[in-house]
């Protein structure tokens, strides 16, 4: 069976909805939306109802493209009063031969997990650290190791059952079975992870509309996590109230005509607009993006101010994401602030060249190496469902390609 992957990621802004598979390594695109939200305010359901309206908005987006339902997905849950705690479990190698499967490694984690949790709160995820088989210690995958006993040390994540609960009730109320839950930082890692961030401390930033998530890996597990209330949604505030528009109007000017540094700016490019009150004002292309760097700058120095309250040992990369850095400049700002080893993320994916997908993306693949871990076939589809939807892509391509010709054979043709 093929491993195709639904991964959903609810955010204050916006729900992103992204359908995909991985094959050798490689993640390709089948569909991805992404819709406004309403609902949902600094990560927390506030209005379930409303939540559950827009994700069937999105699912209703996606699925006449893939040409079938969607019944399963991965989703990103709130990191609100997260925790972090290092546990262990072991589990007895029953089978003839004593060699360890995935079976063996589920078991172990299980009992990692087994009266951990404290009250009133929910498992998010279980992340190994190391395994020991017997006396061999220090692997990070012990499948076909020959053992008596097997031995996990992991980082069990927690959260607020009554943070966690509402979002699986949003899913419940759309008829989509939750398969797997994380934090869409763990997402953000996996999206920009690479060899060498594997060995090292780094720290990976997230810049929502109304919060900023900061979060510390070391090489490559997540051991500290933290917010800052604040986001791209204090640009758009800080437009509206030196230009008197309404928020609309000052998140369009953003996104559609100013840039992150003036150093990129046309000084030259002006737009006239209307005010709140009926007025018609100038924009300079120039001015205005004073205004998002200063803003942008101030968030940047908070979160590498988190990053130090966080630990004090050594970072080796900062990694930046979130949909705010495809602004125009983004980067520049972001290696002068923060320094030579903080950069954006780049999204190459064909289909989703866009940061803000980065946590859903991410969330995929750490989904598929965990149950690649389990020995566990974690495709969201059947193979007749996946079948359907291979046959959709190939006619949905197939009309596309007619409609190419057909216009190119009108151009030359005059018809």
């Amino acid at each position: 069976m093929r491993d195709i992957y639904t991964g959903i990621d609810i955010g204050s802004d916006s729900i992103k909805v992204v359908v995909g598979e991985i094959l050798n390594d490689k993640f390709h695109v089948f569909a991805a939306t992404s819709v406004r939200t309403t609902g949902i305010k600094k990560g927390l359901i506030t209005d379930k109802e409303l939540v559950a309206n827009s994700l069937k908005l999105a699912i209703k987006e996606i699925e006449p493209i893939l040409g079938v339902k969607i019944n399963k997905a991965v989703v990103t849950v709130a990191t609100n009063q997260r925790s972090f705690s290092v546990t262990s479990g072991t589990t007895k190698i029953t089978s003839p031969d004593k060699i360890v499967t995935g079976a063996d490694i589920t078991k172990a984690l299980e009992d990692a997990v087994i009266e951990k949790i404290p009250n009133k709160e929910s498992l998010v995820t279980i992340i190994p650290i190391t395994f020991t088989a017997d006396k061999e210690e220090g692997l990070l995958d012990p499948r076909g190791v020959s053992c008596e006993y097997l031995e996990v040390k992991a980082v069990l994540v927690t959260a607020p059952q009554k943070n966690i609960i509402p979002f699986l009730e949003v899913f419940d109320t759309c008829g989509i079975e939750v398969v797997d839950i994380a934090f869409g930082s763990i997402g953000d890692y996996y999206c920009a992870r690479n060899k060498e961030m594997d060995k090292v401390l780094g720290a990976v930033i997230n810049v929502g509309s109304d919060i900023i998530d900061v979060s510390i890996f070391n090489k490559g597990i997540i051991i500290k996590q933290d917010s800052i209330e604040l986001g791209s949604k204090n640009i758009d505030k800080d437009i509206s109230y030196i230009y008197g528009v309404d928020l609309t109007t000052s998140r369009t000017l953003k996104e559609n005509f100013a840039v992150c540094s003036r150093r990129y700016a046309d000084v030259n490019d002006v737009l006239e607009i209307e005010t709140k009150n009926g007025d018609r004002v100038i924009i300079n292309q120039y001015e205005i993006s004073e205004i998002v760097e200063s803003r942008v700058i101030e968030l940047l120095k908070l979160a590498k101010k988190q990053i130090n309250n966080l630990t004090n040992r050594k970072i080796s990369y900062i990694i930046v994401t979130g949909g705010i850095t495809e602004l125009t400049g983004f980067s520049y700002v972001v290696e002068n602030t923060l320094g030579i080893n903080a950069s954006t993320l780049n999204m190459t994916i064909v289909g989703i060249r866009d940061n803000k997908y980065s946590s859903v993306v991410g969330l995929i693949k750490y989904y598929h190496e965990k149950s690649k871990l389990r020995d566990q076939n974690g495709s969201m589809f059947d193979d007749e469902a996946i079948n359907e939807m291979l046959n959709n892509r190939k006619n949905m391509k197939k009309t596309t390609n007619d409609t190419i010709v057909s216009k190119v054979f009108g151009y030359f043709t005059g018809n």
